[in-house]
């Protein structure tokens, strides 16, 4: 017998990865509080923090960060939130991110390594890695 997912608990599931994807906290939040896994991850092993991080939403990361999603959640590509913060050029996300604990050093390649690769000597001075 094969597991056939359930088709209402897809929509949800979209659902919840899009309100990340926008920025929509408050909605957000109120199905994490409500029991959504804060680390909740997609197919590609891209967790809330990640949508959130590389589409530029410091607030939605926070949030989800205050509720206990780790902020090195690494992907199925090795990547972290941080690195892709660093990739889109969201400082404010970057900032949110080691406020809540990330590691500039973690994931492949690393959002110090990401910052080197695109010349961001303002990021590299913030992780401490000139």
């Amino acid at each position: 017998m094969t597991d056939v997912p359930d088709p209402e608990v897809v929509e949800l599931a979209t659902r919840i990865f899009d309100l990340a994807r926008q920025g929509r906290t408050e909605e957000l939040v109120a199905y994490v509080d409500a029991g959504v896994p804060a680390g909740l991850t997609n197919d590609r092993g891209d967790c809330l923090v990640m949508l959130a991080a590389y589409h530029g939403h410091a607030e939605t990361v926070r949030a989800l960060l205050a509720r206990g999603a780790a902020a090195d959640r690494v992907n199925d590509r090795g990547q972290t939130p941080l690195a892709g913060a660093v990739f889109k050029g969201g400082t404010e996300v970057v900032t949110a991110l080691l406020e809540g604990g990330a590691d500039p050093t973690a994931g492949t390649p690393s959002a110090v390594d990401t910052a080197r690769m695109f010349g961001k000597a303002e990021l590299l001075e913030l992780f401490g890695a000139t």
